[in-house]
C-alpha cells in the first residue's frame, strides 16, 4: 500500500485546512453566542441541529467546499478519490458540523449530474449546494427494504402524457418532513414482478414533496426523535419533466446513487477514535474508579485496536481504488466494523460512566447533557443504515468467501 500524497493532494489539504482555520472558529463562536452553548450537541436530537448544518453548508459552499466531488462547472472541485479521503479525514479531525444536504450532495446531486437534462441541473443543483432546499431519498418500502427491487409504489402515465399518477407508500425516508424535494423510485411497469423481472420497470423521479396527494408522517423513534418518515402517495401527479432519466432506467440510476464508494468514509475511523478519547476523559472526571477495572480496560484496548484495524482496512481499499481496482471486500467489511464499533462504544459509555451515564437530557446530573445515554439507543441504527449487518454478511459470504449456500 502506497499512501504518499501527491503534490496536488498536499496543496488540496493545505487549502482546506487554511479555510477551516479561518472560518470554523468564528462560525462556532457566533453560533453558540446566538443559539446557546452546545446547541449542536447530539442530545438536542437529530433534527435540532439542521439550522446550524444549513448555515455551515452555506459557508462551505462559499469556498466551493460543500461538494468537492462535483464537477467544477456545477460548483464542485472535481476532486480525486485521494482528495476525497483527505477531505473526510480533515473534516473529522476538525470536528466540523455536518452538512444540511448530505444525501443531496453525496448521492442525489451526482445522479442529477449523470442523468438529468441541462434544465434539470440548472433547476435543482443550486438549491442542493446552497442549502436553500432540503432533499431526501425515498427508496425503501414495507416490502422493499434490503430487497429494493421488490418495490410496489406505482407511477402510471396519464392519458395525455403530461404526468404520472403515483400511488403507494415509502418508509424510513430520512428527514422527509423538512424536505422540499426527494429522489424517489416508482414502478412504471407493474407486470415486471409477476414476470420475474423485478429489476425492470423501475423509474427514477425527482418529487416535489409539496405536491397534493403526498402525506408525510414522521416515525417517532426510541430516542424520542423523528428523523425517519413514512411517505404516502394517493393519486399524486408528478410531471413528466421531473422524471430522472428514461423510463425503466431507475435501477441503474439508483445503483449510481447508492454506489458512492465508502472509501471516503475513512473519516469515520478518526471520529470514532476521537469519541473514544472523549469518553475516557469524561470517565476520568465523573467515574475514575471504573477505569481501574481490568474488564473495562480490556474493552477499551479492544475498541482502540478495532478502530485502528478499520482505518487500515479503509486505507487498503483506497490503495486498490487508486490502482484501478474495486475496494472489495474491504468496503463492506469496513461497514460491518463501523456498525459493530459504534455499538460497542455506546455500550462501553453507559458502563464506564456509572449511573449518571444513563441519565437523559434534562435530568439532574446527566453527563454531557445526556449525549452518551442518547447514543446508547441511537447507535442501534448503525447495524441497519447503509446496509443491514445480516445482508452485508451474506454478500461477503457469497461473493468474497464463496461459501456454499
Amino acid at each position: 500500500m502506497d499512501f504518499a500524497w501527491s503534490d496536488e493532494d498536499l496543496a488540496f489539504q493545505a487549502e482546506l485546512e487554511s479555510f477551516l482555520d479561518r472560518e470554523l472558529p468564528p462560525f462556532v463562536d457566533e453560533w453558540e453566542a446566538g443559539n446557546g452553548e452546545g446547541d449542536d450537541a447530539p442530545s438536542r436530537g437529530v433534527m435540532g441541529v439542521m439550522d446550524k448544518r444549513a448555515a455551515w453548508q452555506r459557508k462551505l459552499n462559499e469556498g466551493r467546499w460543500a461538494a468537492i466531488l462535483w464537477p467544477e462547472e456545477h460548483g464542485g472541485r472535481g476532486a480525486t478519490v485521494s482528495q476525497n479521503v483527505i477531505y473526510t479525514q480533515v473534516m473529522a479531525r476538525y470536528r466540523t458540523p455536518g452538512t444540511y444536504n448530505a444525501n443531496g450532495i453525496v448521492q442525489i446531486g451526482p445522479s442529477i449530474i449523470a442523468w438529468g437534462t441541462e434544465e434539470q441541473k440548472a433547476r435543482w443543483l443550486p438549491g442542493i449546494l446552497d442549502a436553500t432546499e432540503h432533499w431526501c431519498q425515498g427508496f425503501s418500502e414495507p416490502q422493499a427494504g434490503s430487497d429494493l427491487a421488490n418495490l410496489r409504489t406505482t407511477a402510471v402515465l396519464s392519458g395525455d402524457g403530461t404526468h404520472y399518477v403515483v400511488n403507494g407508500q415509502k418508509v424510513w425516508t430520512s428527514s422527509a418532513q423538512i424536505a422540499k424535494w426527494g429522489l424517489f423510485l416508482f414502478r412504471t411497469d407493474p407486470t415486471a414482478i409477476e414476470r420475474g423481472r423485478k429489476h425492470e420497470g423501475i423509474t427514477a423521479f425527482v418529487v416535489d414533496l409539496e405536491t397534493p396527494g403526498i402525506d408525510i408522517r414522521p416515525i417517532r423513534e426510541i430516542t424520542g426523535d423523528s428523523m425517519f418518515c413514512e411517505v404516502f402517495f394517493d393519486d399524486a401527479k408528478i410531471p413528466v419533466g421531473d422524471r430522472l432519466g428514461d423510463e425503466s432506467m431507475g435501477w441503474i440510476v439508483s445503483m449510481g446513487a447508492l454506489g458512492q464508494e465508502r472509501v471516503g468514509s475513512s473519516g469515520q475511523a478518526i471520529s470514532m477514535a476521537q469519541d473514544l478519547r472523549a469518553l475516557l476523559q469524561t470517565a476520568k472526571s465523573v467515574n475514575p474508579a471504573a477505569l481501574e477495572d481490568p474488564a473495562i480496560r480490556d474493552r477499551v484496548a479492544r475498541l482502540h485496536t478495532q478502530i485502528e484495524f478499520t482505518r487500515l482496512l479503509l486505507m487498503r481499499a483506497l490503495s486498490k481504488v487508486l490502482n484501478g481496482e474495486k475496494g472489495w471486500p474491504e468496503v463492506p467489511l469496513a461497514k460491518l466494523q463501523w456498525g459493530s464499533i459504534s455499538l460497542w462504544l455506546a455500550e462501553l459509555a453507559v458502563d464506564v460512566l456509572g449511573p449518571a451515564g444513563v441519565l437523559a437530557k434534562g435530568a439532574p446530573g446527566a453527563v454531557d447533557g445526556g449525549v452518551w445515554a442518547r447514543n446508547y439507543v441511537w447507535q442501534r441504527y448503525t447495524t441497519i443504515g447503509a446496509g443491514p449487518t445480516e445482508v452485508q454478511k451474506n454478500i461477503i459470504a457469497d461473493r468474497a468467501l464463496k461459501l456454499e449456500r
